[in-house]
């Protein structure tokens, strides 16, 4: 054999044996192609990486339908990374595309098993597919993972109940204990599912190492109480529940249970005693309260609507210092029901009003009794201290303006309109704001301030444009000053053609007919108003008067001034009404026999 050793060539270069080069060859040959998978494998890394990044940015700017498309690109460049599924998976959710997402998550939650973030994802889109059995298994292997999660044993109880696997939850309840510790909810769950299994022994051996656990705790020997009722010994549960109230008198589950068994299985005068008594506890919250007196007025409705248990029951609950305002407002609410007299049903708003002032709801039935009442004065004393307790609530301006507004209070009744007017906003009622404008325009109207009240009717009727009271007015108050009086026309019209026999509608629009000199038509309308209205008023059978004369009827006219005059000498003039004035001209025409211009 030839000894192959490194030697110079011609070229003075170092040659090498046939042996060795043929190594090197192979060896060059066998990674070149690790090299260009090397290569490949860098160059789609890059790819992904630029397109994830750009839809990433995509997605920031809110361009939803870009970053769908990169990450569809992103997943065809390089299936095996988990990012570009898990964000598809939202996308396809949210185009209602349900196996879609679920395939995208699950595939991402496949590429990287241990991240959480992935797996309570898919967890998630199981439970919502209601695929309780699914998303169990996912959570459990996550809690196998991460054994601090209580979150995770949380939403596997739940889903075991779901699915009716109440031994897998006990399971899962005994896991929670190890990190929690032993308590009542923990305890009274575990029962509850060992009662549904039908092992009565180990339901009612649960709540009593609980109730061992804590011998002083009364609640904790009702909860076991309880637990020996619902499967069936009775007689010890009783036992215990009187145990219970000898040591706690005022004790709210013992006297729940209690009554409940009265009710159920017991003489019903226990029963009536019992339920008075409950209701009386110290103990006893609100919604107790309310609930049980449901309860009642229901039972009293079936037997015929007997008032007198119940308002027994309720009288007894008000003689009690009062937390909160529940137990009234149930109260007035029943009162209301059985349309008691309005006296007595304020009497227990008040009551309302003395434990909660901020009740709107009380304040405002209060202000509805007053209102019916004709008492002024109560309102306006209502909605002064709601101000001060609902200073956002427009409807106490209102009311407090409108009060002012019946005495003559003019300015009062003004100060009131403003300040609520900077209460409305885009919520506000409509009907109410628009009326407060339109009393608004009225005032202003009689304290002489026209333009500031057909501005005041013009805001009226951009709130409702149909507001026929305004509508009116308005019509009439352009028609006294002569001025737009073909807006005046066409606003009178409106108004009688919603109300056709509304005399005081019908009066406006002949009245304004007679300002445009339209006689004969006028007197058409103004007959009208008279046939509408038995028991005209001064001003009414003054206009007909006037209408009369220039239609040719002086006769009639002198007939219908002298109506006039007589009918406002019987009564006492309102504002806006016929003063004293009105009075010496209505004299002067029937002195003249002719109509006289002001």
């Amino acid at each position: 054999m030839t000894d192959e050793k490194f030697t110079l060539g011609k070229s003075g270069r170092p040659w090498l044996p046939v042996g060795m080069r043929r190594v090197l060859l192979a060896f060059l040959i066998s990674h070149f192609s690790f090299l260009i998978s090397l290569a490949q494998s860098v160059s789609t890394s890059r790819r992904y990486d630029a397109f994830f990044l750009e839809a990433i940015c995509e997605r920031a700017k809110g361009n939803n339908d870009a970053a769908f498309d990169l990450l569809r690109r992103c997943v065809e460049i390089d299936p095996s990374k988990s990012e570009a599924y898990f964000y598809l998976s939202h996308y396809y959710g949210a185009l209602k595309l349900k196996d879609q997402a679920l395939a995208c998550i699950e595939k991402a939650a496949s590429i990287e098993p241990k991240n959480a973030t992935y797996q309570e994802n898919l967890a998630n889109t199981y439970i919502n597919l209601r695929q309780y059995d699914k998303a169990a298994a996912v959570l459990e292997r996550l809690y196998d993972q991460h054994r601090e999660r209580e979150d995770v044993l949380g939403i596997l109880i739940q889903l075991y109940e779901e699915q009716h696997d109440y031994e897998a939850a006990i399971k899962t309840l005994t896991k929670l204990e190890t990190i929690e510790g032993k308590s009542e909810r923990l305890s009274y769950a575990k029962s509850n599912f060992y009662t549904q299994l039908g092992d009565k022994k180990a339901a009612v051996a649960e709540m009593k190492h609980l109730a061992d656990q804590y011998p002083n705790d009364q609640n904790y020997r009702g909860l076991y109480a309880n637990t020996l009722f619902v499967n069936g010994q009775k007689k010890k549960a009783l036992e215990i529940y009187h145990d219970i109230l000898r040591v706690e008198p005022e004790n709210r589950n013992a006297l729940m249970a209690l009554l409940a068994y009265e009710k159920d299985e017991g003489d019903p005068e226990k029963a009536a005693a019992m339920t008075e008594q409950v209701l009386l506890s110290k103990n006893l919250t609100s919604q107790d309260r309310i609930l049980l007196m449901r309860q009642e007025i229901g039972q009293s409705e079936q037997e015929g609507g007997d008032s007198t248990r119940v308002l027994h029951l309720f009288h007894r609950m008000l003689e009690q210092p009062q937390m909160d305002a529940d137990v009234a407002i149930l109260c007035a609410t029943y009162m209301n029901l059985k349309q008691m007299p309005n006296d007595s049903i304020s009497a227990v708003l008040e009551q309302v009003l003395k434990v909660a002032p901020d009740h709107a709801a009380a304040r405002l039935q209060l202000v509805s009794y007053a209102w019916q009442a004709d008492d002024m004065n109560s309102i306006i004393s209502l909605c002064k201290e709601a101000r001060q307790y609902n200073p956002d609530e427009m409807a106490f301006y209102y009311y407090q303006g409108i009060a002012y507004y019946k005495q003559n209070k003019l300015d009062e009744a003004l100060d009131a309109f403003r300040n609520g007017i900077s209460v409305i906003n885009q919520q506000s009622d409509v009907e109410i704001v628009s009326d407060f404008y339109a009393v608004m325009g009225d005032i202003l109207h009689q304290k002489g301030l026209d333009k500031e009240a057909f501005a005041a009717y013009d805001s009226c009727l951009a709130w409702k444009d149909d507001n026929i009271g305004c509508l009116n007015n308005y019509a009439y108050y352009l028609s006294e000053k002569e001025v737009h009086l073909d807006k005046a026309e066409q606003m009178s019209f409106r108004a009688i053609k919603a109300e056709p026999k509304n005399a005081t509608y019908l009066d406006t629009y002949a009245w304004i007919l007679f300002k445009e000199g339209r006689y004969a038509e006028a007197k058409i309308y103004i007959d009208q108003t008279l046939q509408c209205d038995s028991d005209s008023s001064a001003v009414l059978l003054e206009h007909a008067g006037d209408i009369y004369y220039h239609a040719g009827e002086e006769e009639k006219a002198l007939a219908l001034w002298q109506q006039a005059l007589v009918r406002a000498e019987e009564t006492v003039p309102k504002p806006g009404e016929v003063t004293e004035d009105r009075r010496q001209i209505l004299a002067r025409k029937i002195k003249l026999k002719k109509y006289i211009k002001e």
